[in-house]
């Protein structure tokens, strides 16, 4: 059982965590503010000190990440635009997907889409990631380039639950980047021309 110790942000801290737990194990729906202070060992009264209801606990996760995706959309914007710029913006985004508690935060956003779409925070997330494709695409902000960008960033979150089976945290990173920049450096190509059959240009019968 972990118990509630240290400073008020510690504190608060581990509330987030353990609810994520219970939330990803169980669902929203089903959790109560009453199970959370047990897991944590402490009271319920004292549970409400930091949050007053889940919907807060949700809005102050998800406010923490938009925060950190805040940071990283500032520094991506002082990066180049080009191949380099964009894989360097992706691997810093997969790195918040998979460290600290991303993958917990990634798999509740999952689970529970319909609450978070009632949250203005999820809101919020939901327009940072947007703001992250188009810093991805700005190179080429055509129908083409939103795509590659937008699918890049679902190649990150699906590999959390596509990959099934014997697989480290690090080797799903890696494989998805692989294939997140595989969609990332297509982005800006010219297009090909149309093909032209040489019978047909000839006069030749086709």
């Amino acid at each position: 059982m972990v118990r509630v110790t240290g400073s008020t942000g510690d504190t608060r801290s581990r509330i987030q965590t353990v609810a994520l737990e219970l939330f990803t194990e169980q669902g929203y729906e089903k959790t109560s503010l009453r199970e959370i202070a047990e897991r944590l060992g402490v009271t319920k009264a004292a549970l409400y000190y930091h949050f007053k209801s889940k919907d807060d606990i949700v809005d102050s996760i998800v406010s923490d990440r938009i925060d950190r995706l805040d940071k990283l959309l500032e520094w991506a914007r002082e990066q180049p635009g080009d191949a380099d710029g964009r894989r360097a913006t992706l691997r810093r985004y997969c790195d918040e997907i998979f460290g600290d508690d991303g993958r917990n935060v990634v798999q509740f956003f999952e689970q529970n889409r319909t609450v978070v779409h009632q949250l203005s925070s999820g809101q919020m997330m939901r327009d940072r990631m947007l703001s992250i494709a188009e810093l991805l695409s700005r190179a080429d902000p055509s129908p083409a380039g939103q795509l590659r960008a937008t699918l890049a960033l679902f190649a990150v979150h699906g590999s959390l639950f596509a990959l099934r089976g014997e697989i480290s945290t690090r080797e799903r990173q890696e494989l998805a980047l692989e294939i997140a920049n595989e969609l990332l450096d297509r982005i800006g190509e010219t297009p090909a021309g149309p093909v032209v059959d040489s019978g047909a240009e000839s006069g030749r019968p086709v």
